[in-house]
């Protein structure tokens, strides 16, 4: 059940009036409630937080969150906008990642303190990573615990056949990120910043690398910028420059594995579980990948006969997903 940190952090984040900091500690609660067999508990604290989260963000609620709820004009085809709703509880990360993103939250969250001793908060952050390591949700999951609407930046949108109309349209984007407070993601960014000395190079391409290497120099607003690639060796060097940090998403150890692995069957019975076979078997796969499995094995288990998901059955999914990836 709940430690008594946990019991803390609950009274302390109701008192203070942080829904966000509540409800991610609830869901610890309930992962730690599901870990030691209390399965039924900790469904339904989930279901419990699941609901009064729906119930705090009504569009009425969310309306008041920004200025523009939805982009409009020419934004309209160049950022997709969303309210997650997700929290830190919710990733299955090494300390050393969670420990980097809590302190780009505090930082966020205490911008004002900063300021008023002559510093800013961190607002530029470069992702690199194997895909499904969990950047794309990070970026989520700051969106969804300082309560700010998720922009993700349309690349084919924004990227033309026409290089100056592509540089414009990063003005209207390096533009809104002034105007409307939120979390701004550039997925796949590389395709955007790649190395310049690459082969196929124009002019025009030097150019519009060059003005997106000039908006992140000047970028000054109290938005939160995330740039995500799967493939950090394309980028042009100069770009890791004007991040003010640089976080990079391993493969998952064995206990990140196991995390994940608890987190998806804590609403389905599990039965003794062999832990040595299990990370041999998802030995090399992303949190995403890892999650794949175990949602195979569990749904497996209600479709036959619903009994309890194995060491075998899971196994068998890890397995499977490896072929995959090697496919």
């Amino acid at each position: 059940m709940a430690t008594a940190d946990q019991v803390k952090a609950l009274v302390k984040s109701h008192a203070e009036g942080d829904d966000t900091r509540f409800y991610s500690v609830a869901l610890q609660v309930a992962a730690g409630a599901a870990r030691n067999g209390h399965g039924r508990f900790a469904q339904e604290l989930k279901a419990l937080v699941d609901s009064l989260r729906q119930q705090s963000t009504s569009p009425v609620t969310q309306g008041r969150l920004v200025a523009v709820a939805q982009p409009r004009g020419e934004l309209a085809q160049l950022l997709n906008v969303s309210y997650p709703q997700l929290a830190l509880a919710d990733m299955s990360l090494n300390p050393d990642l969670l420990h980097r993103l809590e302190r780009v939250i505090l930082e966020q969250r205490q911008a004002d303190r900063l300021r008023s001793h002559g510093f800013r908060p961190v607002r530029r952050l470069l992702l690199t990573g194997a895909p499904g390591t969990g950047k794309t949700m990070s970026a989520q999951v700051l969106a969804g615990e300082l309560r700010l609407p998720l922009f993700v930046i349309r690349l084919d949108g924004l990227i033309t056949k026409f290089m100056g109309e592509t540089a414009a349209k990063l003005r209207l984007i390096f533009d809104a990120l002034v105007e409307t407070r939120g979390v701004y993601l550039f997925d796949e960014v590389d395709a955007l910043a790649g190395e310049r000395t690459h082969g196929n190079d124009v002019g025009e391409i030097r150019r519009v690398l060059n003005s997106f290497l000039q908006f992140l120099e000047t970028h000054s607003s109290d938005s939160l910028l995330v740039a995500a690639t799967n493939h950090p060796q394309l980028l042009d060097r100069a770009i890791f420059r004007r991040f003010d940090t640089v976080i990079e998403y391993p493969l998952p150890d064995s206990a990140v594995a196991r995390q994940v692995i608890r987190n998806r069957l804590a609403t389905v019975e599990v039965a003794r579980l062999n832990w040595a076979k299990i990370d041999q078997a998802a030995e090399g796969l992303s949190q995403g990948e890892i999650t794949v499995a175990a949602e195979l094995a569990a749904k497996d288990a209600i479709l036959t006969d619903g009994g309890p998901v194995t060491t075998a059955a899971l196994c068998q999914a890890l397995q499977a997903r490896k072929a995959d990836h090697i496919g």
